[in-house]
């Protein structure tokens, strides 16, 4: 069964769904992305995607394509059109089609493309590697320096990714200035004596929706957090690790560069946060 995608106010099979060729997101990533969890048909943290994506499009000067009252609308239009019970909407703004390939900016009448679709993913909050946990390996940060917009420049992450697969690993952790900034598509932690220890907010890391949401999650439960940089070795050194994202959740990191962390399975406090995530979101899910 097609799914149906959106596209510029058309709801489409995805086989009928076009852009220009002209599109600057196709051209020159000049766009930005939000990807928004489905469980139970229902949204998780919507407000918070809304409110970091209108932040995105400001930052890069691209037009607001609809009101979050339209936006919301659309991502329930296209689970009920899909029928997705657990899953993902995967949404694209761009700065949209000036007529011709050109380096500088199209003026105010050319209007931003928006194009939204639905990923179902069965039974992804009982995940098996949130069981077993992942492993990562280390690679060099060498991204643009405004990684907090979310934008669709990701081919990096995406070598990345495949750097980890060819070294039998899961995903990669990249480090600058001899400190870990992000995984290839989330926020980087470790635990030490109990202590949840992240990079602080700035341009070097995205500001996740769900790292802001677990983080609150774990003062609540009384939990110590430390903002700041750690290196590759106290990740070594610690008592676990974990990452957080949209897709993931909070998911466990068992290895690091083939070295095991803690006693190389998942820890308690990432164990935990995750239960507290899952069971605190489905109650403000809309």
């Amino acid at each position: 069964m097609s799914r149906i995608v959106y596209v510029n106010g058309q709801y489409l099979p995805e086989s009928e769904a076009t852009i220009s060729i002209f599109d600057r997101g196709f051209l020159m990533a000049d766009g930005v992305y939000e990807v928004t969890s489905v469980l139970d048909g229902k949204l998780l943290d919507f407000a918070g995607h809304s409110v970091r994506l209108a932040r995105s499009l400001k930052e890069l000067d691209i037009a607001t394509p609809c009101s979050d009252e339209e936006l919301l609308a659309i991502h329930r239009e296209l689970v009920t059109r899909n029928e997705v019970v657990d899953g993902m909407i995967y949404l694209q703004v761009t700065r949209g089609n000036p007529g011709d390939r050109d380096f500088a900016f199209p003026g105010a009448d050319v209007k931003p493309t928006l194009v939204m679709f639905t990923q179902s993913k069965p039974g992804m909050a009982d995940s098996p590697q949130a069981k077993t946990g992942i492993k990562v390996i280390s690679i060099e940060d060498i991204r643009w320096g405004r990684r907090d917009i979310k934008t669709v420049q990701l081919l990096y992450p995406s070598m990345g990714k495949m750097m980890a697969k060819k070294a039998g690993a899961d995903d990669a952790w990249m480090v600058e200035d001899g400190h870990v900034t992000e995984g290839t598509s989330n926020n980087a932690y470790i635990v030490k004596n109990g202590r949840i220890i992240t990079r602080q907010l700035s341009h070097d890391i995205l500001h996740g929706i769900t790292r802001a949401a677990v983080l609150r999650f774990a003062a609540e439960a009384q939990m110590e957090v430390e903002e700041r940089p750690f290196t590759i070795d106290e990740a070594k050194a610690a008592d676990e690790a974990f990452f957080t994202s949209a897709s993931a959740f909070v998911m466990p990191v068992v290895e690091i560069d083939e070295a095991a962390i803690g006693t190389g399975k998942p820890g308690p406090v990432a164990t935990r946060l995750r239960e507290i995530y899952l069971e605190e979101s489905r109650k403000t899910a809309i």
